[in-house]
């Protein structure tokens, strides 16, 4: 490998022996199955491959385009640094700010409004069938005594409408900081601690926990809803230490176990310095900075706007495969690689 990576970077080839894995609680693998390391293959969850789009690279190159030729300023919000950062040496997450995320929960306000105008209707019809007298009569009576409850959500949808669209500036804030990061270069993760034993409050010093990738173990989750609905969602589990991270930034929690399976795999494939970045519209423009991703499009001819000339059509065929690909992926099978390395009590 290149100097451009540590000498600690992670290789599978390269994971060193290391202690016997702490024992969970029985309580804790009861709702938890640990996924096996490596053998992976180049898949991504659905939710990665689209959170950038070939129209999004393409509005966001003429933004910055027009941005060099003085033909737009750029907003107050857009210069703020939102610790979050997605390229060929770091995935970093970092939440918006509570005062963000209010506003924009508030603005959500319109897909309840419109799941209302769709069901609301039909309990009026029932409701209204079910009653004793007549059926004009108690259809009036009950949209009098219920049309009332449109108005909640579409008084967030208006006010969140018009305060994130007008005083964008205002509503749009970063952070304190980022939650975790992968580094692809070091082999690195790191948790940011913001209780630190206090110092934060007291000084403003985030506290860092890091580790090897290859001391964290996937373990995916499972748990009923309200309605008895199983959902999981993939944590990853320092082996050592009570460090935790949820993935959900990465996949976000599914009725189905595959989207989580894909991530892992993709997730693995991302701190792999002998595998190129996955091939999404997010890491595009970053690939040439990566030595391994670089000497793998050179030797397959990989175009260098691969993404970013899709059209529409192709885009969205793009989307499709990768979903039949996704919902029919299945590891629980496959072998450990860190068998190889570790003693597992469980």
């Amino acid at each position: 490998m290149t100097a451009h990576y540590s000498p600690s970077a992670y290789q599978p080839a390269r994971i060193p022996d290391q202690p016997a894995a702490t024992k969970r609680s029985w309580l804790f693998r009861f709702g938890n199955s640990r996924l096996p390391w490596g053998h992976t293959e180049d898949i991504v969850p659905l939710s990665m491959l689209r959170q950038s789009t070939p129209t999004g690279l393409r509005n966001q190159e003429k933004y910055q385009q027009d941005l060099a030729a003085g033909l737009r300023q750029e907003e107050k919000f857009a210069q703020h640094d939102y610790h979050q950062i997605n390229d060929h040496e770091r995935i970093r997450y970092a939440p918006f700010s509570k005062h963000t995320t209010f506003w924009f929960y508030l603005l959500g306000g319109r897909f309840v409004f419109w799941v209302m105008a769709i069901f609301l209707p039909l309990t009026w019809l029932v409701g209204a069938a079910a009653l004793d007298d007549e059926y004009l009569t108690n259809l009036l009576a009950i949209i009098k005594e219920t049309a009332w409850t449109f108005s909640v959500p579409l008084a967030c949808w208006a006010i969140g409408s018009l305060v994130v669209n007008k005083f964008t500036n205002w509503v749009v804030r970063p952070s304190k900081g980022p939650l975790w990061e992968f580094n692809r270069r070091t082999g690195m993760v790191t948790i940011f601690d913001y209780d630190n034993m206090g110092e934060y409050k007291r000084s403003g010093t985030i506290g860092e926990f890091t580790y090897p990738f290859h001391e964290f173990d996937a373990y995916i989750s499972s748990g009923p809803d309200r309605q008895g609905l199983i959902w999981y969602q993939l944590h990853l589990l320092h082996r050592y230490h009570d460090l935790a991270i949820d993935l959900s930034p990465i996949v976000p929690k599914d009725s189905s176990m595959s989207p989580h399976f894909a991530a892992w795999d993709f997730l693995q494939n991302y701190m792999d310095i002998g595998h190129s970045l996955p091939d999404i519209p997010l890491f595009e423009k970053h690939r040439a900075n990566d030595p391994t991703t670089a000497a793998h499009d050179r030797r397959t001819g990989r175009p260098e706007r691969y993404w970013r000339d899709m059209d529409d059509a192709t885009w969205d065929a793009q989307l499709k495969q990768n979903l039949a690909r996704v919902n029919a992926y299945d590891i629980p099978g496959r072998l450990n690689l860190m068998d190889r390395h570790v003693r597992y009590a469980d």
